[in-house]
């Protein structure tokens, strides 16, 4: 083909390109997921996306504040109550990471097994997106320590229980633990 046809349809292609993408604007966007209406069933929650960044924390800059989208409603409601009574108190939480979709999960728990070779040794900080918490939308990573300390020793009033040992910032939440309080601590997600 000679040059000036090749141009010609890469020109072209780029024009196409752009026309698309202006489309895809004006009408508002693309839709990855039905809105939800009153009434009707919500879709799974497993592919909701979570946030991927948030405000900075005002408490300390290394972190980041994310809105608790796509959180369970219940547990979205409890974390509105452990966030309220931690302002009374004079504690500010910052959420560092809430509700993941499966696929964010999938990648973190791919990129923990590059970095410790084994899926076991990565499961003992990430878990395939099966098991994961944050999948369900009904786990928290609060920050910056501090404020995860404050809801160690208080958030079983309200349903939330830290579950591992070595992952000071991750809170669980069941209306159980209010009642049976929290269950012992595992060593890690793996319980090793």
């Amino acid at each position: 083909m000679p040059p000036a046809i090749r141009i010609h349809r890469t020109v072209l292609g780029a024009y196409l390109a752009l026309a698309l993408a202006a489309a895809v604007v004006l009408a508002g966007g693309p839709v990855f997921a039905r809105e939800r209406v009153p009434g009707l069933a919500s879709p799974i929650l497993d592919e909701v996306v979570g946030p991927r960044t948030g405000p900075v924390c005002a408490l300390d800059a290394r972190y980041v504040n994310e809105e608790p989208r796509g959180l369970r409603p219940d547990v979205l409601a409890a974390w509105h109550r452990l966030r309220t009574e931690a302002d009374q108190q004079g504690v500010r939480l910052c959420l560092n990471d809430g509700k993941r979709s499966a696929s964010q999960q999938r990648r973190e728990f791919t990129d923990a097994v590059k970095r410790f070779g084994t899926e076991e040794l990565a499961a003992r900080y990430v878990l395939p997106p099966e098991k994961s918490m944050h999948v369900r939308g009904t786990a928290v990573d609060v920050q910056p320590h501090a404020s995860a300390g404050w809801v160690e020793r208080n958030g079983h009033a309200l349903g939330w229980c830290r579950r591992y040992e070595n992952e000071y910032w991750h809170f669980e939440y069941s209306r159980s633990y209010v009642t049976s309080g929290c269950p012992a601590m595992l060593p890690s997600a793996t319980g090793l």
